[in-house]
């Protein structure tokens, strides 16, 4: 089989590779999202990538199986309509699949990031072994999504998975998309909040860290100093790991995949995360479901977005 390109559509970058059936990235290029001014501006960007990666715009179908897009917003799967996206000014209501036909002549496939970045881990990275996996990105947010026997779970209209959108807590944080919500508790900016008012009160080598300036704090200082012991970020730790445990024993009782494979910056924390989460799992599952159900890191690391779209097209 062919290989096929997988596009990363980021807030911040866009990320273009060559992937082949066996889920090897064999070129990649990119831009800055900011750079390409509107929906045209994007399309001549990316065919200028694929020149930069010694593919021909003008004949793609001899050279690619198709083109896959995972995107940071809402997306109609089917007809590859992008509802709206998350920072990104210009992507509401585009028909992004249908652009990538007519301008490139091949197959193009668009699907939220997160159900693309799913879909590649289960066939080519952390999650092989598996039929029924669900997936979180943490990082700014908290992205999801659901792959139960070894098909991406999309719901009936496209946009299942948002699981840093379930609620935590009844009486919570009120936003746009509901209240309680898991990312707000455990997204970045919540997290660091909740060390700074900790510092208030406790000692710590958090502010030495950041030369006491903590508007400078960041998770990869909170995870620098929970694996140093520091109490402080490792109540942090505790709390984000019971807040996950909360919704991913409320998914396991629902769905019961597997395994749950998580990704994302914040992730790579490593055990100041996965053991706490690991105990906290257990002690809010019947053991009848703990023993069945894994918590595994993602594989594909920062590779994975333009993995899992070309995926979309390789496996789908």
């Amino acid at each position: 089989m062919k290989p096929a390109i997988g596009i990363d559509f980021g807030g911040t970058a866009v990320k273009i590779g060559l992937v082949n059936d066996r889920g090897k990235l064999l070129r990649e290029d990119g831009f800055a999202t900011a750079d390409a001014h509107g929906v045209k501006g994007w399309l001549d960007a990316v065919a200028a990538a694929l020149q930069r990666m010694g593919l021909d715009p003008n004949h793609l179908s001899r050279q690619i199986s198709g083109m896959g897009v995972g995107v940071p917003g809402f997306v109609d799967f089917r007809r590859g309509f992008i509802h709206d996206l998350t920072n990104v000014p210009g992507w509401t209501g585009v028909s992004l699949a249908a652009l990538l036909r007519r301008r490139f002549g091949i197959r193009a496939v668009v699907d939220n990031d997160c159900n693309a970045m799913a879909f590649g881990e289960v066939c080519y990275g952390a999650g092989r072994k598996f039929r029924h996996a669900v997936f979180l990105t943490l990082g700014t947010g908290v992205g999801g999504g659901i792959v139960l026997d070894k098909k991406v779970w999309r719901g009936a209209y496209s946009m299942a998975g948002e699981i840093g959108h379930v609620s935590i807590d009844m009486y919570g944080v009120r936003t746009k998309t509901g209240r309680g919500g898991l990312e707000e508790y455990v997204g970045i900016e919540p997290l660091v909040a909740r060390a700074r008012k900790l510092l208030r009160k406790r000692t710590s080598i958090l502010p030495d860290m950041v030369q006491g300036d903590l508007s400078k704090l960041t998770p990869r200082h909170l995870a620098e100093a929970a694996a140093q012991g520091d109490s402080v970020a490792l109540e942090v730790f505790d709390f984000m790991a019971d807040c996950l445990a909360t919704v991913l024993a409320d998914v396991t009782y629902l769905l019961q995949p597997e395994a749950f494979i998580i990704g994302g910056g914040v992730s790579a924390a490593g055990k100041v995360l996965f053991e706490p989460l690991r105990r906290h799992l257990d002690e809010r599952l019947s053991p009848f479901f703990a023993k069945l159900i894994q918590v595994l890191p993602a594989a594909l690391g920062n590779r994975g977005g333009m993995i899992g779209a070309a995926t979309l097209v390789l496996k789908g």
